[in-house]
């Protein structure tokens, strides 16, 4: 008798459980989303000129172009925190799909060198072809984020025991120095050196509509695609052998997982320039709140790259007014730090 009603307990035990960890997820995104909304509002509504609620509610909703601060709204300021919204998004997700696909805890777009493969094919691009379409230029640098990927890899692969996570990490960031000097000495050659210095410092005061029309439908779409990718993903992040037995192609997840992150990283680096370590600490946040299930993961993990990215833009154009600071560096604050822990974790675990 009292073994049928402990048998008869633990379905409702295990199904309050599942209850009370969805209601908890529940919390963390509706606290985040809050968090995303109230930061978008402060970041447009403060600045050179302060605004008020009201009139940036009928900037955005009843836009009229004869008022001045409609004007300051709409064409300089929303284009440029949808801009830090949308990239903040792209670079945290691409951490965490590469985190997930090479179970590498350190990786990230720029850690691992994607960032300087794209920032280098925008280098060659102002070079060699300065009249080209912001399309475009989306375009070839994720052909130059691909490529640096690839060789990455089969650099990392090369060496006895194959690709591990510690020499990826040292692999990307060879390789990241080596295109960062190339690119200089383009700069440096073809007199680039202004044009230029927005890519590597990173920033999104030059993203306008035009920009928006072509990078949101692109990146939503690949957050999207991310997702669905989800279960398989966290599957692989468990472990190669775990993943096989419950029937997941790892080959082909990699493949699709990298892909993606690639896509992210190189369209976010053609509109923001070289921001790192934005994939790098925000997946980490994430999976502290919520656990690993990637399906949860990805979406949280754009909201909080969001959030991150519009405070860091907001603290570059306030901390020295009217000078702005590049938004790499005040991402850096954060994420250096961060870094040099994970590292130092990584290596008392070897």
């Amino acid at each position: 008798m009292i073994i049928s009603i402990i048998a008869r307990g633990r379905p409702s035990d295990s199904s309050a459980m599942k209850w009370s960890k969805g209601f908890i997820t529940g919390i963390w995104f509706a606290a985040a989303a809050a968090v995303l909304l109230l930061s978008m509002f402060f970041a447009i509504s403060y600045g050179a000129k302060d605004m008020t609620l009201a009139t940036v509610w009928a900037a955005v909703f009843h836009y009229d172009s004869t008022v001045t601060t409609h004007q300051i709204i709409h064409e300089f300021r929303l284009p440029r925190v949808l801009g830090a919204m949308i990239t903040g998004m792209a670079f945290a997700v691409s951490g965490a799909l590469m985190q997930g696909v090479t179970r590498n805890p350190m990786a990230d777009s720029g850690i691992l060198g994607v960032n300087a493969g794209a920032a280098f094919v925008v280098a060659l691009c102002f070079a060699f072809l300065p009249g080209l379409s912001y399309s475009m230029l989306m375009i070839f640098s994720f052909i130059g984020a691909a490529l640096t990927t690839l060789f990455i890899m089969g650099l990392g692969s090369a060496a006895k025991g194959g690709l591990t996570s510690l020499r990826l990490t040292i692999a990307g960031a060879v390789v990241a120095a080596m295109l960062h000097s190339l690119s200089t000495g383009i700069a440096i050659y073809f007199d680039l050196s202004q044009d230029l210095a927005f890519w590597y410092a990173g920033g999104v005061a030059g993203v306008t509509w035009e920009h928006l029309r072509v990078l949101v439908p692109v990146i939503m779409l690949t957050l999207i695609w991310s997702v669905t990718m989800g279960r398989s993903i966290t599957f692989l992040s468990l472990g190669e052998e775990s993943a096989v037995s419950l029937g997941v192609r790892t080959g082909r997840i990699r493949l699709l997982g990298m892909t993606a992150a690639v896509i992210l990283a190189g369209t976010s680096v053609s509109a923001a320039g070289s921001i790192g370590f934005v994939g790098l600490v925000v997946p980490h946040i994430a999976r502290r709140l919520i656990g690993v299930d990637y399906r949860i993961l990805i979406p949280l993990s754009a909201m909080l790259g969001a959030v991150l990215l519009i405070w860091a833009d907001f603290a570059s154009r306030m901390v020295s007014p009217p000078r702005e600071f590049a938004i790499g560096a005040m991402v850096s604050l954060v994420g250096v730090p961060f870094f040099l822990y994970l590292a130092r974790k990584e290596r008392r675990d070897l």
